[in-house]
Formats: structure tokens, sequence, C-alpha cells
């Protein structure tokens, strides 16, 4: 009987036998088991099912623009309290512990780069900034952008990643859809090239605005897309949803979107983009 119990000294050992955390990742798609080691090498993508994992704005720039090109531009405009907002905390201390935790001052990177030597304008968003949630210095960030984009005539490129509106600010947050859509119709009457892209998830206030208002509108593969959340459709219709709703896949098929682009090929597909559909600069 002795051959089944476990000796103090085997004891000992088993409990100094620890798998470090963070070693592996569950992938949200297939639910299996990858090496982190081995997704980051794939760009974030589960080599398994082809999953894309999101990635912050400054990952995606690395991997989108010409090394060593961008140059940030109004990185000073940052969130402010219009309404003194507060729930479980005070707003103004949301906003300073995600800049601590992210590094970023806003949920948007914006500035001008290269993408296979062709200029271009870029605002990024980032889901780990307050879920990417557009607020009055987002949407005053994007648009600068466009005006930026417009006065020197380059291409705008957006990637989207956002829950939408940002409900602490209120009516001021929900007034930057109109302002931000406004923008980059602009661009569209001056007939120079916008390319959005959305990434998971796109929801909201940004997928009713800029998100889809694009020349082109380019989604990666397995990305939530849409307004409002699959559970709260279902509840309002009172019916099934189909299959991989909102699933980008699915908007394509159905037309709201023009292509859905692997992370790897985005940059060569957008250089392609923009070498045939936006002339040159003078």
């Amino acid at each position: 009987m002795a051959w089944f119990k476990k000796t103090k000294e085997q004891q000992k050992i088993e409990k100094k036998v620890k798998i470090p955390e963070g070693l592996w990742v569950k992938c949200e798609n297939c639910k299996e088991i990858v090496y982190k080691k081995e997704i980051d090498k794939n760009l974030r993508v589960c080599p398994k099912c082809n999953y894309h994992f999101r990635i912050s704005a400054r990952e995606r720039l690395k991997l989108m623009v010409d090394e060593g090109s961008f140059v940030e531009i109004n990185p000073e405009i940052a969130p402010a309290d219009p309404l003194a907002f507060r729930d479980s905390v005070p707003y103004k201390d949301r906003i300073r512990e995600n800049q601590k935790r992210t590094g970023l001052r806003e949920a948007v990177i914006t500035g001008e780069a290269l993408i296979n030597g062709n200029p271009v304008m870029t605002a990024i968003m980032d889901f780990s900034f307050l879920g990417g949630s557009m607020g009055s210095a987002v949407g005053e960030k994007i648009v600068r952008a466009a005006e930026a984009a417009l006065e020197k005539k380059i291409p705008l490129i957006t990637v989207a990643s956002s829950g939408g509106a940002r409900m602490q600010e209120g009516i001021f947050s929900l007034m930057q859809m109109a302002k931000v859509s406004a923008a980059v119709g602009k661009l569209k009457e001056s007939g120079i090239l916008y390319v959005s892209i959305l990434s998971d998830p796109t929801f909201g206030g940004v997928t009713a605005s800029f998100a889809t208002l694009g020349d082109i509108i380019i989604a990666e593969p397995r990305s939530l897309i849409g307004f409002a959340g699959p559970r709260v459709i279902e509840q309002t219709i009172k019916q099934q949803l189909p299959e991989n709703f909102q699933r980008a896949e699915f908007l394509l098929e159905h037309g709201m979107i023009d292509m859905v682009v692997n992370r790897k090929d985005m940059k060569q597909t957008l250089g392609k983009i923009i070498g045939h559909l936006s002339p040159a600069p003078q």
C-alpha cells in the first residue's frame, strides 16, 4: 500500500515544480492552450485557428508602417472631465490610472508615417485605454489627423478598436460622432483616400461614425464588429442570431466591409491600395 502513498520528499518536490504564470495562453476562439512565445512570434495570432489577439496601438504601428517613419502629432491632447463624473471612482482617477498603466495620454495615437514609402496620416486606437472609448479628446485627435491629411493631401488610415462612446463624458462624447464623420467627409469631397481598419472589437459610436465611412473598409479575421452587442439584439428582436453574427467574415459576406486581411499581410495590402488609389503628393 505504500506504493500508493506519496512520501514527504515527493510532496516537497511536487510543490517546487510549478509552471510559471504567463507561460501559456488560452485562445479565446478555439480554446486551445498555446505557448505564449509561439503566439508572440506569430504577431499575436493563434497558430491553431488564426484568431487575432488584441494588440496595443504601439505594437500595431510597428507592424503597419515603415520602421522609424512614424512622427506623432498632437501628443499633448488629453481627456478632460467636463461633467465631474463619478461612478465607483471619479473619472479623473480612472484617467490617471489608465495613463499610468498604458503609458498613453488617450485611447488613440495619431501621426504621420510611411507605408512602403508612401506618406500617410494615421489614427490608431488602443482598447487597453478605457476600452478604446471615444471621448472628446479622442474625437479631437482624429479630427486633427483628418485635417492634416487634407492639408498635406495624403491618405488617412484609421484603426478602430473600441467599445464605443465614453459614457463618463455624456453628450460631449456623443458629439464626437458627428464631428469626426464631418472631418472624414471632407476627405471624400477632396478625393483623398481614407482607409478604415476594424479590429476586435469595434462597437457603438465608433462603428456608427468614422469606422464605417472609409473608401475601403478592412477587418482583421474573426473581429467582432457592430453597434449593439449580440445579446442586446437577441433580447430586442426575440430571435436567435445566425452563427458568426457580427464577425468580420459574416460582415464581408453581407457587404458591410470590403475585405478581411490577416495581420501579417496588412502592411503589404495597404501599400497596394495606396499605390493604386492615391496619387503621389505634389
